[in-house]
């Protein structure tokens, strides 16, 4: 047997402790990224009308069983309410009648036949474009696919390869949901492809469709999701020709199994009647305990994964977040700073597009990523069912 450690490097393959050494890893960039946003937008006010129509509408209803005390009255919801508890005030959706129909509150997207694109294949196309311009790339440069996303609309065949096939891209591709984390958690994945040799330039998409799987009926959580996707390329360095490229220090990830997210909506449900059409079918969620179990939790990784790469807190220029709850960010960034954060610093894009899931965070790096100076840190972050965090520390070339 072949004693390749012994052999000259010039005549050898590179060995596996060589790679493990790190003599031979290729420093991995993100050079593109790309935003799909639908055409629709719902204020905060035409989404409390909606919601407070269909309270009232439920109370007349029930006013009997109301005063008999059998049925519990629904209260009302205010633009108010919406802001204090989570800074949005606004969501970007794929439909917006649907939802503001008091009689149907549920998006209304057609079913299209197998010959047709599926609509998160379109918006990943939107994407993509946009990221393959940006980086310098073609179709041809991309050799895997990612789609990371916390709601795909089907089993399979996997979004990821229709993807792949309708973008004309030679490789292979697949499908991986790890929630609201799904980016950061396909970013990692992309970037071990790359140093493993499997790829040369990794398209990773996140096209969420959140609306879907929101309950608009009931009022803790009616305003919390928008609609939006998100693109992300990620090759070797040296073969990078963007003119704005991040360095990816490093990637960690966590998870933690908790029932305070949640949604059981899946093909087993048909197996028992009964529970067809409960609450838990759609996104359900104990916000005060996500809150207080979640933010130390983030902050810790955060701090933690900074120190792993002798980078401290003071050299830390931005921190794109997770766009769920603004208090959320406010506390976490001024933990992992000691100090609060200036806008600057931590960049929310929740007011307008509110929790997009695993794209929020890609959309504040998308839109706020061009003003920093070479050299500068960041830090990308996701968080939230799982539990599951993922940090990606970069540095702009």
């Amino acid at each position: 047997m072949r004693n390749l450690e012994s052999e000259p490097l010039g005549n050898a393959r590179p060995t596996i402790l060589e790679r493990i050494r790190g003599s031979l890893v290729k420093q991995v960039v993100i050079s593109g990224t790309g935003l799909y946003t639908p055409s629709h937008s719902i204020s905060n006010d035409e989404l409390v009308a909606a919601f407070n129509a269909y309270v009232d509408d439920f109370n007349e209803t029930n006013k009997a069983a109301i005063e008999a005390g059998s049925v519990q009255a629904l209260a009302q919801s205010s633009s108010a309410f919406i802001e204090k508890a989570s800074g949005i005030k606004s969501r970007f959706v794929i439909d917006k009648a649907g939802i503001l129909d008091p009689k149907r509150m549920t998006p209304y997207i057609a079913e299209r036949s197998n010959d047709e694109h599926s609509i998160q294949c379109e918006m990943s196309i939107v994407a993509a474009k946009q990221a393959l311009q940006q980086a310098g790339k073609t179709v041809d440069d991309v050799d895997m696919v990612i789609v990371a996303c916390s709601n795909l609309q089907r089993a399979y065949p996997a979004v990821a390869v229709e993807v792949q096939t309708a973008l004309g891209i030679q490789g292979f591709a697949y499908d991986m949901n790890v929630a609201c984390s799904s980016a950061t958690f396909g970013i990692q994945s992309g970037v071990n492809a790359i140093q493993a040799g499997s790829a040369r330039c990794v398209l990773m998409l996140n096209p969420e469709i959140c609306s879907s799987h929101l309950n608009f009926r009931d009022r803790d959580s009616h305003f919390i999701f928008g609609d939006a996707c998100t693109a992300v390329i990620l090759e070797d360095s040296e073969q990078a020709v963007s003119s704005v490229q991040y360095n990816i220090l490093g990637t960690k990830l966590q998870t933690v199994f908790s029932n305070n997210i949640r949604n059981n909506a899946g093909f087993l449900n048909r197996c028992d009647e009964s529970g067809l059409g409960k609450p838990d079918k759609l996104f359900i969620q104990n916000g005060r305990k996500v809150f207080k179990e979640v933010c130390p939790m983030v902050a810790t990784q955060i701090s933690e994964h900074l120190e792993e790469l002798s980078v401290s807190s003071d050299q830390l220029s931005r921190m794109w977040l997770h766009q769920a709850n603004l208090s959320m960010n406010q506390l976490i960034s001024k933990r992992v700073l000691g100090r609060t954060a200036e806008t600057h610093e931590a960049p929310v894009i929740l007011d307008s597009y509110a929790n997009t899931s695993s794209a929020g965070s890609i959309i504040a790096y998308h839109l706020h990523k061009e003003d920093l100076n070479s050299g500068d840190y960041g830090v990308i972050c996701s968080f939230g069912a799982g539990y599951s965090i993922g940090s990606v520390i970069v540095q702009k070339c």
